[in-house]
């Protein structure tokens, strides 16, 4: 399967005329973004095109500060945990309330302690990877809670879900078993881009990134980057646009380098509509990633984009120069390069803005849901060596 293919067999085949019973959860986080997100519209588009043939439950264990779950096609279990042993009976209560065909667990730490919380209860589990598990192991705690995923959890699951082709080969390498991997593609959401008025200045050329305030995103090589670029070209601004722990850093920085009168940072929590809509290229520093659904939405609004080639995730979407331009590892020159190539070449670029648009369909979420049915049905039906 490569990186822009996709299954053309019919979803769903093999799957029994009974309703299959399928548990999501949900990871115990007080921010609605990536996983949040890409777990709710699967789900919801699961609910709303496949409930002749699924019962699709999702389990929150925590509140979230910026998004209130409610008035979803699915069913949703709403809980809070308070502790490391609260998470395990909680979650052992949940698996346990109804008789579930599979359960889906996004990450190999919550995997594992998911697993063995309902040892005795005969489910069958599920791993949705959606980060870089070769970069992921970086303390004790991790350590350990990989090494049991490799020598005692993987082959005793139903089923590998991965947000990249790159991932998957990479996850099969560290971690070889016979357990059945699916590629199943993050959802692009659509927006409503013609309700946007498109207002932007003629004269000067505005660059975005939009991604959680944290080292993995690589906000701080990005400013060093657009410092260099703004020696070059005055004409050039930048639009920082998330949220997290790491903003007062990237506001320290912004200040250090004296670029506070070209350089915003914004919070659009529910929609990165606005920003992308007023910008003119997209930039992605990411130091690792699973997939990039934000270079995707980018795409969405005919933006051309630079990225650090990471391990994988960009490369898997950027396949072609019309899409954007791939820098390697850690930036510096080559993304400041890149990025003055865009700045010197936007007319000729917003040429190919409809050719953007029309690729990432095939990543909306009316597509991909056709590829998480079929791996959730695969998944479902496969026979591991011992469920939990």
């Amino acid at each position: 399967m490569t990186a822009v293919s996709m299954p053309t067999q019919m979803p769903g085949d093999g799957i029994p005329l009974s309703k299959l019973r399928i548990l999501y959860v949900q990871p115990a986080t007080k921010s609605f973004a990536g996983i949040e997100r890409v777990v709710d519209e699967i789900c919801t588009e699961l609910a709303l095109k496949y409930g002749d043939t699924f019962e699709i439950d999702v389990l929150y264990l925590s509140r979230f500060d910026n998004y209130e779950v409610k008035d979803k096609p699915y069913n949703y279990i709403q809980m809070e945990i308070g502790g490391r042993w609260d998470l395990v009976r909680n979650l052992r209560s949940a698996i346990g309330s109804k008789p579930y065909d599979l359960v889906v667990i996004p990450q190999v730490e919550p995997t594992v302690i998911a697993w063995f919380a309902c040892l005795g209860l005969g489910r069958k589990f599920a791993m949705h990877l959606h980060g870089n598990p070769r970069l992921e192991q970086s303390h004790l705690k991790a350590k350990i809670l990989f090494f049991i995923m490799k020598t005692l959890v993987l082959n005793r699951l139903s089923g590998v879900f991965g947000t990249s082709p790159k991932q998957l080969e990479t996850f099969k390498t560290l971690f070889p078993s016979d357990t059945p991997h699916f590629w199943t593609p993050n959802p692009v959401r659509r927006f409503d881009v013609d309700d946007v008025p498109i207002r932007r200045d003629k004269d000067v050329v505005t660059y975005v990134k939009v991604g959680r305030f944290a080292y993995q995103k690589g906000q701080d090589i990005l400013i060093d980057a657009f410092s260099k670029l703004y020696e070059l070209r005055k004409n050039v601004r930048l639009k920082i646009v998330g949220y997290g722990a790491g903003e007062s850093e990237i506001k320290s920085q912004i200040a250090r380098l004296g670029l506070q009168d070209v350089v915003s940072i914004e919070h659009h929590p529910s929609t990165p509509q606005v920003p992308l809509s007023k910008s003119d290229i997209y930039v992605s520093t990411s130091r690792w990633e699973g997939w990039s659904l934000a270079i995707c939405e980018a795409l969405r609004f005919g933006l051309p984009v630079v990225s650090i080639d990471c391990e994988f995730g960009p490369s898997d979407i950027l396949v072609d120069q019309r899409l954007g331009r791939l820098v390697p590892l850690p930036g510096g020159d080559g993304l400041v390069d890149a990025m003055l190539y865009y700045c010197d070449n936007i007319e000729t670029e917003r040429a190919h803005s409809h050719y953007r648009k029309e690729f990432i369909d095939r990543f909306s979420s009316g597509e991909v849901v056709h590829v998480h049915a079929k791996a959730l049905g695969a998944a479902a039906l496969e026979r591991p060596q011992i469920s939990a």
